[in-house]
């Protein structure tokens, strides 16, 4: 078996194919062609941290995988980054672990990246006059540089609730090309954005439904696991177009699960995620310049799978 560390899985990283698998692992996951096992869930409460456990297998690959991912949120105060983990594949013909790759939490916020980008390409409206993110973290970042493909707006509004870290993020981010307007609440973030993303670990709503304005889209990534929430339920509520990486998780967890407890919304209205790239359609419709879209996404196993794949590829 062989051990991958971060740098050697960094320096192997091809984006373009990284893309192009996690697309087809997702189209797969809708079309019932991949393995998915539930997915268990840990969390500890006295030190503000989560860890979860996925596995995929895709119909036909070499490999199974299975991921490990935590976070700890009060570990930045310590130094330590505050996401971890690992990814190892076995092989789908004998069951023998053939690679460790060590990347310390790095392909799942990476995979993550690349389906909010998908997402993007299908649902951001066709003129983005700004971008606005809330949170400053890796995930954040990660979100918000896959977004250059996406569009030309350069144009990013932002806030987090530590002013250092906002503007932190601003001078960073400005590296990239981007203009960015740090903002003491996330009402001035909502008000001068048409393309937001969320991506923080919540556990209350922080985009309320009145700032949002129409022919807005939100793709929000933070709420993966249960008792998280970062978009007011109305906002979901409100959305013309409601797509989802997956039906069962987001209907258990993530900001759907909140609308759909609420009786805002029925099932019947999710799209998920696969089924519409497989489509090869926007999911938006450019002629009804007022619609509201809301990408919900929990993460699936299979796009750890495939980011892992697209790494290792023949190697194994």
């Amino acid at each position: 078996m062989k051990i991958w560390t971060k740098d050697e899985i960094v320096a192997r990283f091809d984006m373009e194919r990284a893309v192009r698998m996690v697309e087809q692992g997702l189209i797969a996951y809708s079309r019932k062609t991949a393995q998915v096992p539930p997915i268990q869930n840990f969390r500890f409460e006295s030190s503000n941290g989560e860890c979860c456990i996925k596995s995929a297998y895709v119909d036909g690959a070499a490999t199974f995988a299975v991921k490990v991912s935590s976070g700890f949120y009060n570990n930045p105060a310590a130094g330590l980054p505050s996401n971890d983990g690992l990814v190892m594949l076995f092989s789908a013909k004998t069951g023998a672990p053939v690679a460790l790759l060590q990347d310390e939490g790095w392909l799942t916020c990476v995979r993550t990246a690349i389906a909010g980008q998908l997402v993007a390409r299908a649902l951001a409206p066709h003129e983005v006059h700004g971008i606005g993110i809330i949170g400053t973290g890796v995930q954040a970042r990660l979100q918000l540089e896959y977004l250059r493909t996406v569009t030309s707006c350069r144009d990013v509004h932002v806030w987090e609730p530590n002013a250092e870290r906002r503007l932190r993020f601003a001078d960073d981010m400005s590296v990239f090309g981007f203009s960015v307007h740090a903002y003491e609440s996330a009402e001035g973030v909502a008000i001068n954005s048409n393309l937001i993303v969320t991506a923080t670990p919540s556990r209350e709503a922080l985009l309320k439904s009145q700032w949002v304005q129409d022919g807005t889209h939100i793709t929000a990534v933070g709420a993966d696991g249960p008792g998280k929430q970062e978009l007011d339920a109305w906002i979901v509520g409100r959305a013309d177009v409601i797509v989802v990486d997956s039906i069962a998780q987001c209907s258990k967890y993530g900001e759907v699960s909140h609308a759909l407890s609420a009786g805002l919304i029925q099932e019947e209205r999710l799209i998920e995620l696969g089924t519409l790239l497989a489509s090869g359609k926007r999911g938006r419709d450019d002629s009804q310049g007022e619609q509201i879209t809301v990408a919900d996404l929990t993460g699936v196993a299979v796009q750890d799978a495939q980011i892992a794949d697209s790494v290792v590829g023949n190697a194994v």
